[in-house]
């Protein structure tokens, strides 16, 4: 399994720091790379793109910009389809991860930036990284390192898989089925993501003025001042008396003992009412099922605290609440330790007479910013899965938060991967990719596999699979368009 090796991101020896990534398993050559050096005269480092001498020492900056420019490059990698000399064409970025597939870490280093071929700055265009960005060499060889190390462990597709009867075939014969899921599987019930364009959660928060929509969900932030969050939180208060066709299907293969584990991304908590047995769930970002006290930590039932926020009340706790209502009230004292008289103050309720203790907040048991995963998540994933799992099931969900997003990379590459969404996921090389609707697409797949979904709301029109644009991608819809949903799952 790739991935084991990790590159220091704040090293400040960039030949070692592709030394150390040519040390990850190369079948081809595992010799110690040569010294590394950049030739001064290659057309695409421009003296223009040099190194600047007022270059910030800032390690916080430096590891920052990596971090940022790493995400950009997995998710919205940089293309030029009419390259100078500093950057390849997309087919030719292709060509050169091929490359280094072919021959491994150490000889593509050589063959590359050591023998003078090419310069590191067009280099890390073929991993979706910019090449005029405001950085120096040294900043650059970091990345590379990264970039490479990231598509060694990248897993490849499976080519015997590529049809939608090949889904429903890998359905029929698994026996431990992992399913991942995101908020895509819900927006039928009404309940939106949040990361779609436009009808997403985080969408709706950018209309309303706030620069950094995450920031509502930050723990400092919601310790420091509750009410944004509860001003805005009955917009993803969940539904509590349905599900989704598709939790109908995730409850199908738990039926029918094919589950092994759903790990939901989501925080409605609809899986408990779709019946998915609570120790095959992990709900990898907490839920609304609980909530507790920021103080003194007393957990409730989730649904305690829903006519609080459909009022876009702050919550208090009522644990705290009756303690101080029992407690006698002490007496503020002066600045010279003595009690304040009852006659030196008017009836203000202003004048600080009393000092008063306030009541803990009651914040729903969802996994802020800023907060740990659960260590089930982990536990379950490392101790349990990894060795069962014989199929990953990907629904509703773009799998760009990590850490579930590295899941598909974490498993043995042999293990085959199914993703079913709106939006192909192009950062991971799922072996079958599925789009439309969520709730289409699972219908289609059991009515395909001969299995009965039990629910109501069912599409009852034909549908239909059209092949995409690559290998193994196709797209499921009604024959009607008219009769397509609103729903953007």
């Amino acid at each position: 399994m790739m991935g084991d090796n990790l590159v220091d991101l704040t090293s400040s020896q960039p030949e070692k720091q592709l030394e150390s990534v040519a040390r990850v398993q190369d079948p081809v050559n595992s010799a110690t790379l040569p010294q590394l050096v950049e030739p001064d005269d290659l057309e695409d480092d421009t003296d223009d793109l040099e190194d600047s001498e007022s270059e910030s020492d800032d390690s916080d900056i430096f590891e920052s910009a990596l971090t940022d420019e790493l995400e950009r490059a997995e998710f919205e990698p940089y293309t030029d389809d009419d390259p100078g000399p500093i950057s390849y064409t997309p087919v030719e970025g292709k060509d050169i991860r091929d490359k280094l597939r072919r021959l491994g870490p150490n000889r593509f280093i050589e063959q590359t930036i050591t023998s003078g071929v090419v310069g590191v700055r067009k280099l890390v265009t073929a991993f979706g990284v910019r090449p005029d960005l405001p950085y120096g060499t040294r900043w650059y060889y970091q990345i590379l390192g990264q970039c490479i190390q990231r598509e060694l462990r990248r897993r490849q597709k499976l080519t015997e898989y590529n049809t939608v009867d090949d889904a429903v075939s890998l359905l029929q014969k698994s026996k431990n089925i992992m399913v991942i899921t995101g908020a895509g599987i819900s927006t039928s019930l009404g309940i939106p993501d949040f990361r779609s364009k436009n009808t997403g959660f985080y969408s709706k928060l950018l209309a309303r003025g706030f620069d950094s929509p995450e920031d509502v969900f930050d723990i400092g932030n919601f310790d420091e001042d509750p009410t944004h969050f509860y001003e805005l939180a009955h917009d993803i208060l969940p539904v509590t008396d349905r599900c989704s066709p598709t939790h109908a299907f995730i409850k199908l293969l738990q039926d029918k003992q094919k589950l092994l584990t759903n790990y939901t991304q989501n925080i409605d908590n609809i899986e408990e009412y779709a019946g998915i047995d609570p120790e095959r769930l992990i709900q990898c970002h907490g839920s609304w099922a609980t909530a507790s006290c920021r103080k003194c930590h007393t957990e409730v039932k989730g649904d305690a605290i829903f006519e609080d926020v459909r009022q876009h009340k702050v919550s208090l706790c009522k644990t705290c609440l009756d303690i101080i209502e029992k407690q006698p009230r002490k007496r503020k004292r002066t600045s010279n330790g003595k009690s304040k008289s009852r006659s030196s103050h008017s009836d203000s309720e202003d004048d600080g007479r009393y000092d008063v203790p306030q009541p803990g907040v009651m914040k729903p048991n969802i996994t802020f910013f800023g907060e740990k995963l659960p260590s089930r998540f982990f536990d379950r994933l490392t101790e349990h899965d990894v060795a069962m799992v014989d199929l990953i099931v990907v629904i509703g969900t773009s799998m760009k938060v990590a850490p579930v997003s590295e899941i598909p990379n974490f498993v043995d590459e042999k293990v085959p991967q199914i993703y079913i969404s709106r939006e192909p996921a192009d950062h991971i090389n799922f072996d079958i990719t599925l789009l439309g609707y969520c709730d289409d697409v699972v219908a289609e797949l059991a009515k395909r596999a001969g299995w009965e979904i039990k629910h109501t709301n069912l599409t009852e029109e034909p549908l239909t699979a059209t092949p995409g644009p690559k290998t193994g991608q196709w797209n499921i819809a009604p024959l009607n368009p008219a009769t397509q949903p609103a729903s953007t799952n």
